[in-house]
Parts: structure tokens; C-alpha cells; sequence
């Protein structure tokens, strides 16, 4: 479904990405690992096209995506959630949802609020006034409803209880049980492989692990070498 091949991105003169690869396929999760700093963010950035790549390609259903502007790769059907998540905080759940919703879409308001139900309790709230586990369902509620074949989540369990977390894997398994392919980004090695059918570890802006799941369950040493936090 997604292909990313020998993508090179920059900010200003600075040369983020060197040749990332990588492949989603139809309805599988797919985990992005690596430190802060390592160009995860940059990557669905350049796949979504708010980052502009310089060389490379990324391949969309078949098709070429990257040089279109952002909106066409919207419609195109990849939607990113954000680590800062992006709702409006002024505006309640029902609004915020309303704004994004997609005419025909599969996921329409009450699909959602089935879905999630705690967002139905809480349609009349502003977003601001959500938990940080609600702000995240609700981000990823409002792309949703944007009627999206992948989902772009980066950082989706960041700073959350941990029983939130396991709700937000619960959803993240349903969302995939549904046919969407998910390229997840994520600090929770936990999170990644209850969730991911495959793993790649992005280090200063290049790729330098790919494998299964099974595969990364015995990956030790490359955890240890390219995950572990280095003391100064």
C-alpha cells in the first residue's frame, strides 16, 4: 500500500533524512523505532507531504504522491495524527469532528461515537477540556472520519496513564481489524510490539533495522544498540 524509497529531507541546509525505505502493507501496523532526534517525525511528515522531500519517492496505492501538496495526499487517503494532536480546543468533540468528516465516509459521527464511546459521553465538551487520553482519541476520531486506507500516528501514547494506554491499543488493534494499515510511531517499545507486524529502527536519519515481529522479539542486541537511552 505504502512504499518510501531512498527519501532525503532537509530543513533549511540541514539533511534529516539519508535514503529512508520502507514499506506498509494493506492492513498491517507497521512501528517506527528510534531515539528523539532519529527523524521519525520528519518521515510521516515527508510522506504527507508538509515536509517537501528533495530526493526519492513515495508511492501511494500504486501512484507516485510526493510533490503533491499536502491536501491532495489527504485526499488521497493517508491521514496523519500528530503528536501534539491538533484539535481545536475552542471548538467541543461534535465540532471538531464535524469539521473533519468526509461526505460518504465509512466512520460518520455516530460510527464514531460507537467506537468510541467515551466521545459520545463528552460531545458537548470543549476539547480543551478533555483528558489527555480523550484529546488522543479524539484526534485520531477526527481522522477517522476523514474516511483514510492508512493512518499516520506519531507518539499516539505519549504522557498517558497506563490504562489509557492499553484502551488506545485496544482501538489501535480495531482500527487495523477494520482494514486500515497504520505506520506507528512510538517511544513504548511495549505499545510497538503488542501491536506492530513489522519494525524498523530509523537512527540519524537512516534506516539500520527492519524485521518481523517475531524476528524483533529476539533483536536484543539491535534494541540495546540503536534504543537504549546513552548516558552524556
Amino acid at each position: 500500500m505504502l512504499t518510501v524509497d531512498s527519501l532525503h529531507s532537509f530543513y533549511g541546509k540541514s539533511h534529516i533524512l539519508h535514503g529512508v525505505a520502507l514499506e506498509v502493507a494493506k492492513g498491517e501496523i507497521v512501528s517506527l523505532l528510534g531515539r528523539n532526534g532519529a527523524g521519525k517525525t520528519t518521515t510521516l511528515k515527508s510522506i504527507v507531504g508538509i515536509v517537501s522531500p528533495r530526493e526519492g519517492r513515495v508511492i501511494f496505492d500504486g501512484q507516485a504522491i510526493d510533490g503533491l501538496p499536502v491536501h491532495e495526499i489527504a485526499g488521497r487517503g493517508i491521514a496523519l495524527v500528530p503528536e501534539h494532536r491538533g484539535i481545536f480546543g475552542t471548538l467541543s468533540v461534535e465540532e471538531n469532528l464535524a469539521i473533519a468528516c468526509r461526505k460518504g465516509s465509512l466512520w460518520s459521527i455516530d460510527a464514531i461515537y460507537e467506537f468510541f464511546p467515551r466521545l459520545g459521553e463528552r460531545r458537548h465538551s470543549r476539547g480543551a477540556n478533555l483528558s489527555g487520553g480523550e484529546q488522543q482519541m479524539l484526534a485520531i476520531a477526527r481522522a477517522l472520519v476523514n474516511n483514510p486506507k492508512m493512518l499516520l500516528l506519531d507518539e499516539p501514547t505519549e504522557g498517558l496513564a497506563p490504562v489509557i494506554v492499553d484502551e488506545l491499543i485496544a482501538v489501535i488493534r480495531s482500527i487495523k481489524a477494520a482494514g486500515i494499515a497504520v505506520l506507528l510511531v512510538e517511544q513504548s517499545l511495549r505499545v510497538c510490539m503488542e501491536l506492530a507486524d513489522r519494525h524498523y529502527i530509523l537512527e540519524y536519519g537512516r534506516i539500520v533495522y527492519s524485521g518481523s515481529r517475531e524476528q524483533f522479539q529476539h533483536a536484543e542486541a539491535e534494541r540495546d544498540r540503536y534504543l537504549t537511552l546513552r548516558s552524556a
